[in-house]
């Protein structure tokens, strides 16, 4: 441990208890305790239509985790996370509507779907590799739509209305629905990053980034690397099918738009602009990417009011893809450790402040 618990001087760890430590000083303690309090008074300080973007981050953020141990953590590379999503929000649909089960309840078992069909999809990790294995995720996210799209059971695609949710006497209403979901997502997606961070310090979160690295000389030390990639298929599909839950109830509805293609795209872009490999990574994804996504929304409008462009031409449409492409990109050229690495630098540098080295 540090020699000041107030202050980090230097590494004075001397065993594997002290260097699994998560917040080693009173001073990472005390600035955890304050952002709690600031996640509690955040509804009282943002308006209505900012909180439901930070919803959507925290809901994305529980998908970006799982995207992370599946693709960052273990190095299987997945394109159909939406699609585990949406197996989790209709799972979490019927039950709430065919069996009257409560939310609490529905919710994980959505969850449970969604760990069940990613396990079964994880199968062919166990002998594909790199882009094929993409192009077998890919292949489950057309399967996905094209099921969904022709069943009678799901509405063939179409809207699952779900039931109105009452948690201690509060209601969900029209006037609060937004700082009534945040209090219910945020201490799950707390709880589950929580979770994540102590299972990667477990031999099995350590057999999958062995996995990751060199499949065959974790195989070599003895670690079973297919167990390895199943597990992380469960994993992040249990986060996945949680996270289409949240979205159905927040949403107050199923639609098989919310878990298309280009969803999971999005979220693949997400954890990579983040950070892939990392946990504050995946909180820091879905941030940039939901506000680039406003600010060119905003930027287009008035470009289009400005009257720059001829009649016809919807700017946002061009803009948005655009903009999304191009940070990718630019991500993957000059940053490719996201911006979880800039997370990095920035308490590297008030660990040693005021001194330069």
């Amino acid at each position: 441990m540090p020699a000041s618990r107030f202050t980090q001087t230097g590494n004075y760890r001397t065993g594997y208890r002290q260097d699994q430590t998560i917040f080693a000083t009173y001073a990472e303690q005390a600035s955890l305790i304050a952002l709690l309090l600031l996640l509690l008074l955040l509804p009282q300080l943002l308006p209505k239509t900012v909180l439901r973007d930070v919803n959507m981050i925290m809901i994305y953020a529980v998908a970006v985790i799982g995207l992370n141990i599946t693709t960052g953590y273990t190095g299987l590379i997945n394109i159909g996370q939406a699609a585990f999503m949406g197996v989790g929000a209709y799972a979490t649909a019927l039950a709430a509507t065919r069996w009257n089960l409560p939310f609490f309840v529905a919710i994980p078992l959505g969850g449970v779907a969604g760990a069940v069909v990613g396990t079964v999809v994880g199968l062919p990790s166990l002998r594909l590799k790199y882009l094929y294995l993409a192009v077998a995720t890919l292949a489950f996210q057309i399967i996905f739509e094209w099921g969904v799209g022709h069943s009678p059971l799901l509405e063939q695609g179409g809207a699952i209305s779900l039931p109105t949710v009452q948690v201690f006497g509060v209601r969900d209403t029209f006037l609060n629905h937004n700082a009534f979901w945040y209090y219910l997502i945020l201490p799950v997606l707390i709880v589950l990053a929580l979770l994540w961070r102590n299972v990667l310090r477990t031999r099995h979160g350590r057999a999958m980034i062995a996995v990751r690295d060199n499949d065959r000389a974790a195989a070599a030390m003895g670690i079973n690397p297919g167990n390895s990639k199943l597990t992380a298929f469960m994993l992040g599909s249990f986060y996945a099918g949680i996270a289409g839950g949240l979205f159905a109830y927040f949403q107050k509805a199923v639609v098989i738009e919310d878990y298309g293609l280009h969803i999971s795209v999005q979220l693949l872009a997400m954890a990579i602009v983040g950070g892939l490999g990392s946990v504050p990574g995946s909180f820091l994804g879905p941030m940039f990417i939901v506000a680039l996504d406003r600010i060119m929304e905003a930027l287009s409008q008035k470009l289009g009011g400005a009257n720059l462009f001829p009649a016809g031409v919807d700017v946002a449409t061009a803009l948005r893809p655009l903009s999304f492409g191009l940070a990718i990109v630019l991500f993957l050229m000059y940053e490719p450790r996201g911006l979880a690495n800039w997370w990095r630098l920035a308490r590297l540098y008030f660990k040693k402040w005021p001194f330069k080295f």
